[in-house]
């Protein structure tokens, strides 16, 4: 029944498994959904998720995420990670010691204090600087890790590793890794979805791509601007829409029965999912029920296009995940030529100052919102981007690519709440405490959605291929 050429998943401890069967039988999967659009009722486990993989590990705290994308790259020393040694030293000649944990500092630089001040917030005492005013508010429910390194300072190879594991391209995105691990609670609603803000990121689709695994799992691309969705409005009559779908059940089945085509499958998963879409997606888009209270929490009636479509953007979110969509990213918009959003080798107190007053309060009032419904617990939220700034400046208002120490921030879904874990040295140049990075992210990432990175895989290529690679450990510290 299963050819040993065929590239299949294995996500089970058991060849013969249900979810090994569905996904290769040529009318299996498929056959049943495309039943379901035409009256057949269809238990879940056929419709989306199958069977999740096994879970040696305890209950997850987490049920689904929201990956806030800062592109282009927060200064570190600017935001979560004061330096006073940094400020006071501000204007000299940037010298350092021979260091191979740190990038090496070119001639002619000057070390450049942050233009923000920095203080302690909420009864865990966390710093955090002026740029954030109403993340101030929220600071207590921030696991903040200050000690992340990458790979190389190229924006496109920092953004796939951030989101694939992989600096290079044709890897599976982190959301597509868990949208098929687990799938969705919601089976007119995709696993995962991508809220763009009119901009995608260096490294382009590939860092929403499903790549070699089911195409059902890549991102569901949600604008802010506009017709949130393509083609969600059915263009014909209830009618003739099913007897268009039985057309395509025919031909496809049949193709998929004699092929064994996975991808043929995928198609039809895909069509079958988009089809139950069109009735839920419009309502979830709109926020026009939302409460007036609401909506000015998050700055949905704030006047400048890019602060009030972040702000959709970020409610939208809530709603998603709140309807049961696994994972949600949101992206920044880019405010100047194109460029990307936090990267400000100039005009660092101008632009930083910008993107700041676009993200800073709808990310806030998500936090807070989730919260009081009840859904900060089991959902995680993570705010990264895919590198830091350098501490140090060829001129007098801006800063370089960092990767050798830079910070993230974590909260809900299981993670402890009012702390830091990690540092970087006094000038911000290299993480010396608890380094880590992006694959020890996604392995705990996994942990608190109660799976284990090493098991997680997809039989590709001649082996089993995995988010973490042959890397990652769960950083059992953050654990709440």
């Amino acid at each position: 029944m299963f050819p040993e050429n065929l590239e299949s998943p294995r996500t089970t401890a058991f060849p013969g498994s249900r979810r090994h069967f569905l996904q290769t039988a040529g009318m299996g999967f498929g056959w049943l959904a495309w039943q379901g659009l035409n009256g057949l009722r269809v238990t879940g486990a056929c419709l989306g998720s199958t069977e999740s993989p096994p879970r040696p590990l305890a209950e997850p705290t987490a049920k689904r995420v929201i990956w806030l994308f800062m592109d282009g790259g927060v200064s570190h020393v600017d935001s979560y990670d004061p330096k006073p040694e940094l400020t006071r030293l501000s204007g000299q000649p940037a010298k350092w010691k021979p260091d191979p944990l740190s990038q090496a500092i070119s001639a002619g630089r000057k070390w450049l204090g942050s233009p923000w001040e920095f203080a302690q917030h909420g009864t865990s005492g966390l710093w955090i600087s002026s740029l954030f005013p109403h993340m101030q508010q929220v600071v207590d429910e921030l696991c903040v890790v200050r000690s992340l390194v990458g790979e190389t300072p190229l924006h496109g190879a920092q953004s796939l590793l951030m989101h694939t594991g992989r600096s290079i391209a044709a890897a599976p995105s982190v959301g597509s890794w868990i949208s098929y691990g687990l799938g969705s609670e919601n089976q007119q609603l995709p696993g995962y979805v991508l809220l763009n803000n009119d901009w995608i990121p260096n490294g382009g689709f590939q860092n929403f791509a499903s790549s070699f695994l089911p195409a059902t799992h890549q991102a569901t691309l949600v604008r802010a601007k506009g017709i949130p969705v393509d083609n969600i409005q059915a263009a014909d009559p209830l009618a003739v829409q099913r007897a268009k779908l039985n057309v395509l059940q025919r031909l496809d089945g049949q193709f998929a029965r004699d092929q064994r085509a996975a991808e043929i499958e995928a198609s039809i998963r895909n069509q079958e999912i988009a089809a139950r879409m069109q009735s839920l997606v419009p309502h979830l888009c709109d926020v026009s029920g939302e409460t007036p209270e609401t909506l000015h929490l998050y700055g949905v009636d704030r006047e400048n296009d890019f602060d009030k479509f972040y702000a959709l953007q970020c409610l939208r979110a809530r709603r998603l995940v709140e309807a049961g969509v696994r994972f949600v990213e949101i992206t920044c918009p880019s405010t100047h030529n194109n460029n990307s959003p936090w990267d400000q080798h100039g005009e660092l107190k101008h632009r930083h100052s910008e993107n700041a007053r676009i993200t800073d309060q709808p990310v806030a009032a998500l936090l807070l919102d989730l919260k009081r419904r009840g859904l900060l617990e089991d959902t995680l939220v993570v705010w990264a981007g895919e590198m830091g700034r350098t501490p140090h400046s060829g001129g007098t208002d801006g800063r370089d690519h960092h990767v050798s120490g830079y910070t993230i921030w974590m909260a809900g879904g299981g993670v402890r709440g009012g702390q830091t874990y990690g540092a970087t040295d006094e000038m911000g140049m290299s993480a010396v405490e608890n380094r880590v990075d992006i694959h020890d992210i996604h392995a705990t990432i996994l942990h608190l959605l109660g799976l284990d990175h090493e098991r997680l895989t997809f039989r590709f290529g001649g082996r089993d291929m995995r988010l973490t690679d042959v890397h990652g450990r769960v950083i059992d510290d953050l654990l709440a």
